[in-house]
């Protein structure tokens, strides 16, 4: 195959197109293009509409195309209650819709108006290949933005579907900093109405700072005698509204349906601590899409919903018009998120429906998936991990503890560790910097693995010796997901020991013909996860992490560096520059101001 150089990275030539009308329509939702459909192989194909998407872009607002972050010490938030050290872009949670085609690209320019915080912006689940300087990770991929300066996004959208923005500093994304994607496409399965993303979230009173700093801090845990839990969410919030769990303020988020129309929902959970099985009582589901990868359309009554996970449904309204909840359940197991309000749920209304009654029906209680994902979707493009080059005698594990370690002298935190290590990022020095310089005596902390050129596939156990599952996420790629142990019940009263990858037992059982793939899934509580993805095509440092903000400040976190030869060789367009503005940007700041106060007291990510 050849390429084409192109602002924003190598594109493959045979995906050059121009716009091009679209055969997409009710009737056939597979089709978008004469070129392109629901089977076109993403990864290697798409077009290009030489289209660039500014934010907003209704032509009635006045153009401003950036994304103002901004801090609230005290905000009122969606249900009526007061939210300490609130961030919010452009004002407002979630942060502005971005809508986007196919091919198109993105450009979002992010302005930091906070008081004494760096920031940073991470476009969940797209590859970027190419792009790796526009992946958003502070001390991996750039510097912090510098409050009072700006940075300028700008990547294609080469894959279709649904997804999310936020912050990937520290646990700034839990004080607000998120917002939701969409990027039409082609479908797997016929609807009539889109009705957009539809994000569910968590919601925290405290601020993600104070949060943090005690789940680092042995001796004043949030559950007693158990020194890095988390607190209960006071809310989940539904497309960013919810009331209060008192009944104090706020009201219900609201679907439309219209009799006997097929409707796509685009889920998200965009939480840092809960999990959900969601369901919409007296209707079905059908799920086309997971994590940006389309699938063979399969029914569902439920959906687990881990954090950082996306699924594309169709819902046909099939029922009488009438009001009728959405819920969103919570474990029984604390270990995959506990709220305060223990019966989360938004109203979808029929077109006719008496709107000012609630419904009166609440379904069938949910079954509970004690936090085990769904990895039983086939995607339509398939991908084959060779058998050949997965090695049962000697297989790379990265291995997940929890730890309390001294830091410094007399100064003990509560830290999750992968192979020992608990990631610690330099903001003033990331990866790529030291990568463009021709150094690669990384810090250990830094927990680097570089994967060798020459190898195509790479292959990964994730051993968990813990009790909690972890929701891992993936930059830069999917991953196909070959196998993983069984999920415990209840792993705090049943835990035995860590369940281990044993070759024979468990290793003819791996699936490696197309499995389902995407870019989150859970690893199991004292279990383990195996993966696989495509190393070697996509330059740059791409992070593995788990995605629950409060484990990522506490460390959990390796770094994949790929094909560092064609980083220094011009691959990844405008690196140079773009890293050099930043971070003189941030060095100047954070040394020289003196209303400097975040001085880093956590992994960085």
């Amino acid at each position: 195959m050849r390429f084409l150089p192109l602002l924003g990275g190598l594109l493959p030539l045979l995906g050059l197109v121009g716009a091009a009308p679209s055969c997409n329509h009710e009737c056939n939702r597979a089709c978008w293009t004469s070129r392109f459909n629901v089977n076109t192989d993403y990864e290697n194909e798409w077009p290009v509409t030489w289209v660039t998407r500014k934010f907003p872009t209704c032509s009635h607002e006045t153009p401003q195309f950036d994304f103002q972050i901004t801090e609230v010490d005290e905000w009122v938030g969606p249900d009526g209650h007061i939210k300490k050290g609130a961030m919010l872009i452009n004002g407002g949670y979630p942060g502005p819709l971005i809508k986007a085609d196919w091919g198109d690209r993105i450009e979002v320019t992010v302005t930091n108006r906070l008081k004494t915080n760096g920031t940073s912006m991470h476009w969940h689940g797209f590859h970027q290949l190419n792009s790796n300087n526009q992946d958003g990770v502070a001390g991996v991929t750039e510097c912090p933005i510098a409050p009072g300066t700006s940075k300028v996004y700008s990547f294609l959208a080469t894959q279709h579907g649904t997804s999310w923005y936020h912050s990937h500093i520290s646990s700034q994304y839990a004080n607000g900093i998120v917002g939701p994607i969409q990027i039409n496409g082609p479908s797997s399965y016929p609807y009539d109405t889109d009705l957009g993303v539809f994000p569910i979230s968590d919601w925290y009173y405290d601020s993600a700072e104070h949060i943090v700093d005690r789940m680092m801090d042995p001796n004043d845990p949030f559950l007693k005698g158990v020194p890095g839990s988390p607190p209960p969410s006071n809310n989940i919030l539904f497309n960013g509204m919810n009331i209060a769990p008192n009944g104090t303020g706020g009201e219900y988020a609201r679907l439309k349906f219209t009799k006997n129309k097929r409707h796509r929902l685009r889920l998200v959970n965009t939480s840092a601590d809960n999990t959900f099985v969601v369901s919409i009582v007296g209707h079905n589901m059908t799920v086309i899409e997971t994590d940006f990868v389309p699938v063979e359309p399969y029914p569902v009554h439920q959906l687990y919903l881990t954090v950082g996970q996306r699924y594309d449904v169709v819902i046909k309204a099939d029922q009488e018009v009438d009001n009728y909840w959405i819920n969103a359940t919570l474990s029984s197991t604390p270990l995959c998120g506990v709220s305060l309000n223990p019966y989360p749920a938004a109203i979808v209304s029929y077109e006719g429906a008496d709107e000012s009654r609630l419904p009166t029906n609440h379904g069938l209680p949910a079954i509970d998936q004690f936090c085990e994902d769904d990895v039983s979707s086939k995607p339509l493009t398939s991908r084959t991990a060779p058998k050949a080059d997965f090695s049962d005698t000697k297989v790379d594990t990265l291995s997940v503890t929890l730890d309390v370690k001294e830091v410094n002298k007399g100064i003990s935190k509560v830290l999750w560790s992968v192979d020992g290590s608990a990631i610690d990022v330099q903001w003033d020095k990331p990866t790529l910097e030291y990568v463009v310089e021709g150094n690669f005596t990384f810090p250990r902390q830094a927990n680097i693995i570089q994967l060798p050129e020459a190898v195509k596939w790479s292959f990964w156990v994730i051993q968990n010796n813990s009790p909690s599952p972890h929701p891992m996420h993936l930059h830069g790629h999917d991953f196909l997901i070959l196998g993983r142990s069984r999920f415990p019940a209840n792993p705090l009263v049943d835990p035995g020991h860590p369940i281990l990858f044993d070759p024979v037992i468990d290793g003819p059982h791996l699936n490696f013909d197309n499995p389902t793939r995407r870019d989150t899934t859970v690893v199991p509580s004292f279990g383990w996860l195996i993966i696989a993805f495509e190393a070697g095509r996509n330059p740059g440092s791409w992070v593995f992490h788990c995605h629950i903000p409060w484990h990522m400040s506490q460390g959990l976190s390796v770094q994949f560096l790929e094909r560092v030869d064609r980083i220094n060789d011009g691959a990844i367009p405008n690196l140079m520059p773009d890293l050099r503005d930043r971070c003189d940007e941030w060095r100047k700041y954070a040394d020289n101001d003196p209303e400097f106060r975040m001085k880093k007291v956590d992994s960085g990510i």
